[in-house]
């Protein structure tokens, strides 16, 4: 990740607009800022949330609240408690994210 043309700045994420994000059950909240073609996001899922897909983008991501759940394609399982993190290449493995309480997340990608 090239970081170029990016002034200084700073985020007041409660400022900026949720979109809404069903999974295949329950449903997730992105503030999103994009910066060239580097995506932050803030992410809220609610308890019960179980994504729609496999994800093959990379990211790095950072569990500020709750309880994220990632299983990966080839069976890998793990779990992310607040002040826990994972990252992964775009294309290197799918991902999915499932949470029962409920998780707040910061990710880039």
């Amino acid at each position: 990740m090239q970081m170029i043309n990016i002034p200084f700045g700073t985020t007041d994420w409660s400022a900026i607009e949720p979109s809404k994000h069903e999974g295949e059950v329950g449903v997730a909240y992105w503030r999103t800022r994009n910066f060239g073609s580097i995506r932050v996001r803030l992410i809220e899922y609610a308890p019960g949330y179980l994504a729609d897909h496999w994800c093959v983008k990379g990211h790095i991501l950072f569990c500020l609240e709750g309880e994220l759940h990632t299983k990966l394609k080839d069976g890998r399982e793990f779990i992310l408690k607040p002040g826990m993190s994972y990252q992964v290449a775009d294309n290197a493995e799918p991902h999915r994210s499932s949470t029962s309480v409920g998780a707040k997340l910061f990710v880039v990608d």
